[in-house]
């Protein structure tokens, strides 16, 4: 039986979230309580020393501030988490205040609510570990480093540097990890260590020392030590106190951080990509009825049924758009449903074929086929083999030249069927190609003026064909054509 790695109590009155947050932390080994409302939250995170607490912030009979202010006036060393769609400035101040160590914004998916309990957790064993340091300390803290040879190992074998300087600045511990975030390999224990490191945290460590410091309070920031996003720590400094509450020292934990800060970038240009996509048919909708609706503008009625029919356009484009989203959220999180079945490709090429046959004849293109026999039989999901397909052969007729060409063969390649999609249109420049499969992304030239799509149909093939384990490929010579290469794993049995 795997050995637990802590215990955690989840406060939350959503019964789904709350369930499900305890499953999916006791699958990681942890041992999870839960509570259903902020006063049996106060009363367990009260009773028992918690590593770990994940407390909601809007609850019907206390708030999340208040089992936070309660649970860490008993049980000062539990890391806490708010846990909150509600999020504002205020209360990340007043959290903060009353001990908080971070907010985990709802709705959260499982990768990230796994990446915050591990860091809160290794931040509760460094307060345990600087729990012990305080218990055996003498006047300097050197004396400390040199007798605690079991802890110095611990601690040098994390992944987080830990700095412990005296009240007057030396360097009296600390671990390889340390050394390397700040590149001081030459510093050793003894030495001044306030003028080696990042201003940012010389003032926090001055602060702690300054006389009007009445509460020992621990400090956190974070700092860019590296350009262009390469490394981002976050160092907490912490006061080491006497027997007499004066303070000796201060331990700086700094964490890498750098893999977070860049999942918060991409998600950050992520939303705003999606609003910007949002907007712009949402805007041309509204600017169309208001012109319809408004009296003082005589419109005839083939214009208005011209504003109307573009408007039904327009929200069309919002609809493919929300489902392509949601399809690949799908996807990511592993909950799109499969039904998993002997597919024909060749029966579904015809299929792909009939539903587009207006398409083809509005701009005179021909579809010509070549099959391999015996035909592979592949075990996929239908939908999703029908999505691959009409994705490539549409893009093939929107981008094609009036009265073009497709040529869709399907062949053998050891255990993968070869399915090449090659059309006579407007093909793709170098950096084009390049970008491709990104979401959103779309070919803006001379040539696609007018050609709409939401810039994931692409994203979402590479996506499904990646899952099966195959791959997707391109070839396009601006001016000349493109060709999509798919390997998929033919079915064998």
């Amino acid at each position: 039986m795997n050995e637990t790695k802590g215990k955690i109590l989840v406060v939350d009155d959503e019964k789904g979230l709350r369930i499900g947050t305890q499953r999916l932390l006791e699958d990681e080994n942890f041992t999870v309580d839960t509570a259903e409302n902020g006063e049996q939250g106060i009363s367990l995170g009260v009773a028992s020393d918690y590593d770990l607490a994940i407390i909601d912030l809007k609850m019907p009979d206390v708030d999340g501030l208040e089992v936070l202010k309660q649970i860490k006036s008993v049980h000062p060393n539990t890391i806490c988490f708010i846990a909150t769609a509600y999020a504002s400035y205020e209360t990340a101040i007043e959290s903060t205040r009353l001990g908080a160590y971070g907010y985990i914004p709802k709705p959260f998916t499982p990768d990230e609510l796994i990446y915050q309990v591990e860091q809160g957790f290794r931040q509760r064993q460094l307060v345990v570990e600087s729990e012990l340091l305080k218990k055996e300390r003498d006047e300097n803290l050197i004396e400390i480093a040199s007798e605690k040879s079991r802890l110095n190992t611990i601690i040098k074998a994390i992944s987080d540097g830990v700095l412990v300087i005296n009240r007057i600045g030396e360097l009296v511990y600390f671990n390889t990890a340390a050394l390397k975030y700040f590149d001081l390999d030459s510093l050793s224990i003894g030495d001044s260590a306030l003028i080696h490191l990042p201003a940012p945290i010389v003032e926090i460590i001055k602060k702690i020392y300054s006389p009007d410091q009445a509460l020992q309070k621990t400090y956190s920031i974070q700092l860019e030590l590296k350009s262009n996003n390469e490394l981002f720590v976050e160092s907490t400094c912490t006061p080491i106190l006497q027997n007499d509450k004066s303070i000796a020292g201060v331990v700086v934990v700094i964490k890498n951080i750098t893999e977070f800060k860049k999942i918060e970038l991409i998600k950050s240009q992520f939303v705003s990509m999606v609003a910007h996509e949002l907007k712009t048919p949402m805007a041309a909708v509204q600017g169309f009825l208001n012109i319809i609706l408004d009296d003082s503008i005589s419109i005839p009625y083939d214009t208005q049924r011209d504003y109307l029919v573009r408007s039904v356009i327009r929200l069309k484009s919002l609809t493919d758009l929300v489902n392509d989203l949601l399809d690949i959220s799908r996807m990511e999180l592993k909950t799109k449903q499969r039904e998993i079945t002997e597919i024909k490709l060749d029966e579904i090429v015809q299929s792909v074929s009939q539903m587009l046959e207006l398409e083809l004849k509005k701009k005179g293109v021909t579809l010509i086929t070549h099959y391999e026999e015996p035909i592979p039989t592949i075990k996929a999901d239908a939908n999703e083999i029908n999505r691959i397909f009409t994705n490539l052969i549409s893009n093939a007729i929107k981008y094609n030249k009036d009265k073009g060409k497709i040529d869709i063969s399907i062949s053998h390649s050891g255990s993968y069927a070869v399915i090449q999609i090659s059309d006579s249109g407007i093909g793709m420049k170098t950096e084009e190609k390049n970008r491709l499969f990104q979401e959103f992304y779309r070919a803006k030239n001379e040539k696609t003026r007018g050609i709409s799509g939401t810039g994931l149909g692409l994203s979402i093939v590479k996506k499904i064909v990646e899952s099966y384990y195959g791959k997707i490929e391109v070839e396009s010579e601006y001016g000349s054509g493109t060709t999509f290469i798919i390997h998929f794993p033919i079915n064998t049995n």
